[in-house]
């Protein structure tokens, strides 16, 4: 009897994740299969849905659940599938009645062969105008824990499906943030991750204490420093570079325990590709903003994420986007080869034929395994501090990953140096 989480997506679903199994656990749950999708692209749809059909091909009597972004735009669609049974919403997955009724239930699985309106358990997410704060708590297999700061998007960029799958911008105030961020410490995390879906919009729904002003992401990561000073690291997931505040500036400039290391939503290269995603950053911004940060953090890195193939781009829009790598100083690029979403005014655009979004895909991975390299490269010899994980390995303050040649314990910050590397990796001395 196993309970099976298995989570596809962003580091948000991950920290879902690992929520969903501590409530599932504490509800009594033994023997359950919960797949917790994404909808970002097609492709990861389609992933989900392949997970669905081998847990229930290789354990035919645990019932299978599905919950996450692709569940809450496509109910119906997962109810249909006859190896799931039952279809849980992004807000319902979060709430611990979900999981005790679930223990309680005995009709599970005999649920697969009944309607499919039946299995179906979603909300509506727009009606959600307030973010709890998830059980706290980390994983036993992880050095570091994540906290869901913020949630939904009040942005409609014209790609994107997953403001209908989170709902609008919501945050959690700074007192239960810091609650979590000391919790997973006295868990034994040495390293806490800020999540959320649009992280840089954080607090523009909350009220300072003084009731004048809205906090910012950059006031949060202040007050956690701040609160928590036995906090050896503190991380920050995917941000919007125009959304940035002072705080925040002022924040990695001088906040040694604040990582060098920004991960951003860039997406594309090209102003007029930029303007018809609905972004709001121009190619100057962008380039602008990598150089002002590495002003004033030298050893700051930076990853990005790049569509390849919007409706429309031609060779030209797609070679900006290619040298913006280089342009950025881009070390760790996560390509997505854009994938029509059902509902979004991006899909009714005209659209690339698939063979030539593959080979633009193949092109931005190409030059960013080149960038990644040199990023390695650059690297070599200089002193590193690693936080260990499992399978003797560990990231650098920069997310760069390095590897050990012998067994080391996780969860240790050790000071190494690098004298090689390989293709994804340092490899310490």
């Amino acid at each position: 009897m196993t309970l099976e989480v298995v989570t596809f997506g962003c580091r948000l679903n991950i920290a879902e994740g690992e929520a969903i199994r501590r409530q599932a656990e504490a509800a009594g749950i033994v023997d359950m299969a919960i797949v917790n999708a994404c909808a970002v692209t097609a492709e990861a749809t389609r992933q989900a849905r392949q997970a669905i059909r081998r847990l229930r091909r290789d354990r035919p009597d645990r019932p299978v659940i599905v919950t996450g972004c692709a569940a809450q735009i496509e109910p119906e669609r997962f109810a249909q599938m006859p190896e799931t049974a039952r279809i849980i919403g992004n807000a319902e997955k979060m709430q611990a009645a979900t999981w005790a009724a679930l223990a309680r239930s005995n009709s599970l699985t005999a649920a697969t062969d009944g309607p499919a309106s039946d299995k179906i358990a979603v909300g509506d997410i727009r009606t959600q105008t307030m973010l709890g704060a998830a059980p706290s708590g980390r994983s036993a297999r992880q050095t570091r824990g994540f906290v869901q700061v913020q949630n939904g998007c009040d942005h409609r960029c014209t790609f994107c499906v997953i403001p209908f799958g989170r709902g609008n911008s919501r945050s959690l105030p700074i007192d239960g943030v810091v609650a979590q961020c000391r919790a997973l410490l006295e868990a034994g995390a040495r390293e806490v991750v800020l999540t959320g879906v649009d992280l840089t919009s954080y607090g523009r729904d909350l009220q300072s204490p003084d009731g004048k002003e809205a906090p910012t992401l950059g006031l949060l990561v202040r007050a956690i420093l701040r609160a928590l000073p036995e906090l050896p690291r503190l991380r920050l997931s995917s941000i919007d570079a125009v959304e940035v505040d002072d705080d925040l500036r002022e924040a990695i400039a001088t906040e040694s325990r604040l990582m060098p290391h920004l991960h951003l939503s860039l997406q594309a290269g090209d102003d007029l590709i930029l303007k018809r995603m609905k972004r709001r950053h121009g190619r100057d911004d962008a380039i602008r903003f990598c150089a002002e940060m590495r002003a004033l953090r030298p050893d700051i890195a930076f990853g990005a994420d790049l569509i390849a193939g919007f409706p429309t781009e031609d060779e030209a829009m797609f070679s900006r986007s290619l040298d913006l790598i280089a342009e950025c100083g881009l070390s760790f690029v996560h390509v997505f080869p854009y994938s029509a979403r059902p509902g979004t005014p991006a899909a009714r655009m005209p659209q690339l034929q698939g063979d030539i979004v593959s080979e633009r895909a193949k092109r931005l991975r190409a030059a960013a395994t080149a960038a990644h390299a040199a990023h390695l490269d650059a690297r070599l010899g200089k002193p590193l501090s690693v936080l260990t994980e499992r399978g003797n390995t560990g990231r650098a303050e920069d997310f760069t990953l390095v590897r050990f040649g012998q067994d080391i314990a996780a969860g240790e910050i050790v000071e190494v140096f690098a004298g090689t590397a390989d293709q994804r990796a340092l490899l310490a001395a």
